[in-house]
Order: C-alpha cells, then structure tokens, then sequence
C-alpha cells in the first residue's frame, strides 16, 4: 500500500472553496483532490498547538491532559515504528517545520526511517548576521531578527522551504518510481505565519496597502491594529494558502504522471486553525477553541478512488489518521491507539465516536458530540501538573528553577516508566494560565455554526458535562486535571 500524508500547518477550513464555495480564498487545487477523494466535515483537533496536535497524529491519542508542548517519550507507540517494525513498510519525512530540532520538539523525524529538512521559516537558526537585517521602522505585531536574517536567502518562490519540500517530494517519487510499499509524510510549515509571501501571489488579491509593516501577527486581542491592517493580513494568509495550493497540485500531478497515485491512500490534512480577528482575537493558543481553530479540514483519496466526491459528516479526530494509515497498510493497531480507522465512516458511513476531546495544556477542555461543543474551564490552576519521561518543552526546560517541587513516581498507569510531575510554569505554552481560554462556553453548531450565542439550556449543559467526564476518563486523564476543571473523577 502507497500512503501519502500532506500536512499543511494553520490551514483554516473555511478558507478552502471545497468547504466554503463563497471565500474568496484561491485554492482550485485542493478543490480538483477534493472531487477525487472523500471530504470529512466533522473533523476535529485533538491536542494543540503544533507539537502536541503531531504527538496525537504520532500516537492516535490526545495528549494535552497530560502534558503541554513536548517531545516523542520512552514510552510513545509511534506510527513510523511501528508500520516498520511490525509491517516492514519504510517511511521518509519531508519537512519545513522548524519545531522538530528545537528542544521540546525531539525525536519526532527520527521515528522514521529517513527523513529531509529545509532550513528557513519562522525563527529557525539558520542564516548568521552580525549586523542586525533589515527591519521595518514602522510596524504592527511583531518582527524576528532571526527571521529577518533567513529572508534574506529567500528573495525567489523556489526559494521557500515549503516550495522546496514538495519539489523534493517530487523527487522522491521520482527516486521510488513503482515502490509498492511505503509512508510519505509532506509536510509544510506554510501558511502559518510569518505571512511572507512573493508579490505575485498578493497580486492576485488585489493588495494595495501601504500602512505599517505586517506579517507575524502579536497573539492578543486586537487593539491597534487598523480595519486595514487587518484586512492586508487576511490577503496575505490567502495568498500563502494559494502558493502552498499551487505547488500541492503540482505534487499530486506529479504523483499521477508516476503512476503512484490512483491506488494510493493520500490524506490531507492540517494541525489547527488560526483566528483573524474573529470575536477580536488574532492567533491561537489563548483563547477559547472556537471552531476556526478546532474543526480544521480533512480530505482523503481512498486507493482506487473509492467515495470520490463523496462526503461524511461523522465526527472524526486526527488520532484517527494513524489507526486508519494501519488498517489500510494491513498492520495490527496497537492497544495505546486511542482513534478509530476511518474505513467504517467512508465505506458505509459508520459513526466510530460520539464525542470529539480537544484542547490546549492548562486551558479549557472541550468536547463536541457534533450538535453541541462545550469548552468546560480551569476552576482550580494550582492543581495544573505536567506528566512526562522527558523534561524538555517549547524551547526550554520543563521545570527549571523549579527542581524541588518536581515529583517522579508511577503516576500514570498506561505508561510502563515512571513519570515526573512538574507543577504548570512559565514554560508553559499559555504563560498567563490561559484566563481567555479558561472559560465556559456551550454553543449549538446546528442553530449557530458561528457559536456566538450562548445556550442556556441547563439540560443541555449537564449532559455535555457528564458527556466530556466520560471522555476525560476514557482518554485516561490524571486525577489534576479533573480537579483543576472541578469536576469528579
């Protein structure tokens, strides 16, 4: 079996005309896939942001009850190991995401047998300048030096990394021509910000702004930004999403003139969304996980093109990426996989969950049942802890300074090593205790798809509570967590 997953970060669904007809965002690509796979509405995030929504991928299982931002563990089932290791089918990573040679982000490449990395994007420490780059004098959000230092070797489209991966996805193919039996994973840091993109591109979207400089937006609520701003910010996410879609097509192209791409299984797919000033926010992370940050895209091309055209409304996760990959390579899942395959949805349209779990490390916990989302906040953040065999997160360390209120013990019973128990710090991805993101909220996705009215229904609430305690113990959540939401255990 031919399997090719196509990871785009911070790919909105609504920004996709497969999704949406009426955006205004250029994607004919991805819409030509979409008419020769199955599209999944009811698709959802598991953990976030980046490296926690790759650890489930990984794994097939949520992990942000755990733990915030962090590596692959001693005790990690992955995909990679184990299509290899107990099916012998070989993987190669392709990717322009920064974050997996970061401390926090180890040993997630090395689960594959190969893999190739293109330097470049966002704060990634590659291009050396002593004396400082260009900077713009004027500008909204923010401005990396480091940045700034790598665009100076990106002056052409052939020179972004994520214009690189899917060439050298290309060649890859070209250098496995007829394999019958491998794991292709694509993976590109665009669209997510730094909005850096070649002129033609903003061209294309009628850009004329000539304000403050802006591309890598503050994560906050919008204040100084002006109507205008905020509108060129939006061309430019459209127009990275539309040269991301160009050269993705040209990959699938290529894929079909090889002959590696009617029997294959291809998935497409993204890691979350992103807020453009919706309800005020800009960014992710920090504020409640309304849906254009949670119910991202999911497009597969079953091999032969079986349910092409097709659409499933079922509610799906992306721990259900590696059960299904699995099943369609003939390997056994292993019992640590959380997700469901995906085959009993498309085939005869099967429910395989009634609930979707999601969220960020020490921010609300949520939950769907595809009707309501219920996002149930911290009452108690002093019972916040962080589980793990390896004290590394985003670009530092798990618990420094902060040695003596560090436990280690048998604290997590599916995990066969002891574990440290960190007390949630600063290093924690949401710095301020997640106070935006640490409130309730209910919404019925059926009557308000924008979830901007609250449903007051007590009913309806405590059986969206009894509904996420149930998914909460099912996920094997740490006694803390139940705590921390002020719910039993």
């Amino acid at each position: 079996m031919r399997t090719i997953v196509v990871l785009m970060d911070t790919l909105r669904r609504d920004f996709l005309s497969c999704y949406n007809p009426a955006t205004s965002c250029m994607t004919p690509n991805i819409s030509r896939f979409a008419e020769e796979s199955c599209r999944f509405d009811s698709h959802f995030v598991g953990s976030m942001p980046c490296m926690p929504a790759r650890h489930d991928l990984f794994c097939g299982r949520t992990n942000f009850l755990e733990r915030s931002w962090g590596p692959i563990e001693i005790g990690d089932v992955t995909l990679p190991k184990v299509l290899f290791e107990r099916g012998g089918v070989r993987s190669h990573m392709i990717t322009d995401h920064a974050h997996y040679f970061r401390i926090g982000g180890e040993n997630y490449c090395q689960q594959f047998n190969t893999y190739e990395f293109f330097r470049g994007q966002e704060s990634d420490p590659w291009v050396s300048l002593i004396d400082d780059p260009w900077e713009p004098e004027r500008y909204f959000g923010d401005v990396k030096r480091q940045y700034q230092c790598n665009r100076t070797r990106i002056t052409r489209e052939e020179e972004f990394s994520s214009v690189e991966c899917f060439e050298a996805a290309k060649r890859w193919v070209d250098d496995n021509r007829g394999a019958e039996d491998f794991m292709l994973m694509v993976e590109t840091f665009d669209p997510h910000e730094p909005f850096n993109v070649p002129r033609d591109y903003l061209d294309l979207y009628g850009d004329d702004y000539d304000g403050p400089f802006f591309e890598l937006p503050r994560y906050h609520r919008r204040d100084e930004e002006t109507d205008a701003a905020m509108a060129h910010l939006l061309r430019r996410y459209q127009a990275l999403v539309t040269m991301t879609d160009r050269h993705f097509g040209d990959f699938i192209d290529h894929l079909k003139k090889a002959g590696m791409y009617d029997d294959a299984l291809i998935v497409l797919t993204t890691d979350h969304g992103y807020c453009f000033g919706e309800r005020e926010y800009i960014g992710k992370n920090y504020m409640p996980a309304y849906n254009e940050i949670a119910n991202i895209p999911l497009i597969v091309h079953f091999p032969g093109g079986a349910h092409a055209g097709e659409v499933r409304s079922e509610l799906t996760q992306n721990i259900d990426l590696m059960p299904t990959i699995l099943d369609y390579q003939g390997v056994d899942v292993p019992e640590t996989v959380m997700g469901r395959s995906l085959r009993a949805v498309a085939e005869r349209g099967e429910a395989i969950h009634d609930y979707a779990l999601y969220g960020t490390f020490g921010c609300a916990v949520n939950v769907t049942d595809g009707r309501y989302t219920y996002f149930r906040g911290g009452r108690d953040q002093t019972r916040c802890h962080e589980y793990t065999t390896s004290l590394t997160t985003i670009r530092d360390w798990l618990g420094r300074g902060r040695g003596d209120q560090i436990e280690a013990g048998r604290f997590l019973p599916r995990v066969p090593y002891p574990v440290y128990r960190v007390p949630s710090g600063p290093e924690a991805l949401v710095k301020d205790g997640g106070a935006h993101a640490n409130e309730d909220h209910l919404f019925d996705l059926e009557l308000d798809p924008g979830q901007t009215t609250e449903v007051e229904d007590e009913a309806v609430r405590a059986r969206m509570e009894g509904l996420l305690v149930r998914a909460m113990r099912e996920a094997q959540a740490p006694d803390d967590q139940f705590a921390r939401l002020g719910l039993d255990a």
